[in-house]
């Protein structure tokens, strides 16, 4: 069950990252070793994701532009792209949280219009890299929380409906547990999934989030 959990952790991330690279005019391909653009992807997201373990990584490269600023996210932390010129951005550890029981409190608030597409963008620090033709796709959720001034204050990005991927969570008053609380209230009764590093995963296990596996971003 758990390497079933991860493969679908990867393909909800593979297909989060197909929205967001179409948002910026970008076409993917998808079959069953991995999710890929043929040109450079937007800021802070890979050229391929991969679906499934012992992807060839000649033949997984050939589908990107492998120059400089190439980027691959090796779902399943067993690729060596040292030898093509990468190195490691950084690892990192799928989790999930069952469909169980939501904790107590307020869910966050979805994002509808473009001009709080924009603030949410800025608190979160993306600027550009999100477009209003996120809010058009029905299998994305922008959410956020704010303040008694209606300032953006926190948030996340919600995709795909079971699983669901949980994506780009953010605080500006340092209670990412809050955050990470409002998004399983946000969506109960679903699989969640999504990844974080090391010194992030604390407030996503608290919320009731489970280690999955590692995965490995590489950078060229």
């Amino acid at each position: 069950m758990p390497d079933d959990v991860r493969k679908a952790a990867a393909h909800n991330n593979a297909q989060w990252c197909e929205v967001v690279c179409a948002s910026h005019g970008l076409v993917g391909r998808t079959d069953a070793d991995a999710w890929s653009v043929p040109r450079r992807s937007p800021p802070w997201y890979p050229d391929a994701v991969t679906l499934r373990p012992g992807v060839d990584p000649e033949a997984l490269l050939a589908r990107i532009d492998d120059g400089a600023g190439a980027s691959v996210k090796d779902s399943f932390a067993d690729l060596d792209l040292a030898a093509y010129g990468f190195r490691v951005l950084f690892d990192a550890q799928w989790i999930h949280r069952p469909p169980t029981e939501p904790p107590a409190g307020p869910p966050l608030t979805p994002v509808t219009t473009g001009h709080g597409l924009a603030a949410w963008a800025s608190a979160h620090g993306g600027g550009e890299l999100f477009r209003p033709a996120l809010l058009a796709d029905p299998r994305i959720r922008v959410l956020a929380r704010y303040d008694e001034n209606g300032t953006v204050i926190g948030g996340a990005v919600v995709s795909g409906d079971d699983p669901c991927g949980v994506s780009n969570l953010f605080s500006s008053t340092d209670d990412a547990d809050e955050i990470w609380r409002a998004v399983v209230v946000a969506r109960p009764g679903v699989l969640l999934v999504g990844y974080e590093s090391a010194p992030d995963l604390p407030p996503a296990r608290r919320a009731g989030f489970l280690p999955l596996g590692p995965l490995r971003v590489w950078l060229r």
